[in-house]
């Protein structure tokens, strides 16, 4: 799953939360707003990873 979708869906359940917290459905706003947490933090992870290992692999190229 590439992560610009998990930053999709981040932001979806973000949405979603703020949705939900406008119209008074506290619970449903608190777990979307923790999956869109978790999507974040799923996300970033990915995202440096990926930028670590693009640059340990141009040190190895010549």
């Amino acid at each position: 799953m590439p992560a610009g979708n998990l930053l999709y869906w981040a932001i979806v359940a973000l949405v979603i939360a703020i949705i939900a917290a406008i119209f008074g459905f506290g619970g449903i706003a608190g777990t979307a707003t923790g999956i869109a947490q978790i999507l974040f933090f799923i996300f970033i992870v990915i995202f440096v990873i990926v930028l670590i290992l693009n640059f340990v692999g141009r040190g190895t190229r010549l």
